[in-house]
């Protein structure tokens, strides 16, 4: 089997615009990026919280995916034939709120739920740890949290996540504390994404093959070895760029092939 026969290239699985108050771009300047580079299909993957203690809103309202699945349909009516475009939502989980995040789930049609975990509550702290964060604020109160209880936390609510929520597609899963210098994960941590992998293959979702941690670390999120247990596990790999600016659909997803070609199958 190919590399190629992995992962499809002409499929760009996660994209946030200007909805979700971080990034930048209409969805339909995301989608003229996919037609400009030669995209078949994209997904967008707006994101979902409940019960977040933050300092600023990185996400969507109800009202605001009205008005997302509004603008959505015009754009699959419009760019029908040209590319197929989805609606989706990253949802990140909530050990407390995770009801209320499935209700929401249940009241739309989405083309992909992305399974993600943001947020951890810390009491040391005023705010929610963002745990993908590169504000000098999150770093810091991180670190002070101290880096391997925090990856011991995001991981098994990530594997609780993937239990409980409808998800499909587990996004970044080795993507928290990214800007945390000198950090490795700990034999204990390698333990806890195999149950996860394990988990995700029982509930029958794929996983993220994520490009933008070509630009961060030289790898994408997860890691070469990671992904190699996902195929161990004939667990189904999709593309995504997590886009932010629509110049960004689809990044580096040249590399992928030259990355997953060493890996066993």
């Amino acid at each position: 089997m190919s590399s190629h026969s992995l992962i499809n290239l002409k499929f760009d699985g996660h994209m946030h615009t200007r909805w979700c108050h971080h990034a930048s771009g209409t969805m339909e300047e995301y989608a003229l990026s996919a037609v400009k580079n030669g995209l078949e299909h994209i997904v967008f993957l707006e994101h979902m919280e409940a019960g977040v203690n933050y300092f600023e809103t990185t996400w969507l309202t109800d009202r605001d995916f009205d008005d997302y699945f509004q603008e959505g349909q015009r754009l699959q009516d419009k760019y029908s034939g040209r590319l197929t475009i989805g609606l989706g939502v990253e949802v990140g989980y909530s050990v407390t709120h995770w009801q209320e995040l499935q209700d929401r789930l249940g009241k739309r049609a989405w083309d992909q739920i992305g399974i993600s975990y943001h947020f951890m509550p810390d009491p040391e702290h005023s705010f929610d740890l963002n745990l993908v964060s590169r504000q000098a604020r999150n770093v810091q109160a991180i670190a002070e949290a101290g880096c391997e209880r925090v990856l011991d936390n995001y991981f098994s609510t990530l594997t609780q996540a993937v239990r409980v929520l409808p998800g499909t597609v587990l996004c970044h899963l080795d993507a928290a504390l990214r800007f945390q210098p000198e950090l490795h994960l700990t034999e204990g941590h390698w333990q806890q994404i195999s149950e996860l992998l394990d988990t995700v293959r029982a509930r029958e979702m794929a996983l993220e093959i994520n490009t933008s941690g070509f630009p961060i670390r030289g790898t994408p999120f997860p890691v070469p070895a990671i992904i190699q247990m996902a195929i161990d596990r004939d667990i189904p790999l999709l593309a995504g760029s997590d886009a932010h600016r629509p110049e960004d659909v689809g990044r580096d997803f040249y590399k992928l092939p030259a990355l997953l070609a060493p890996l066993p199958v």
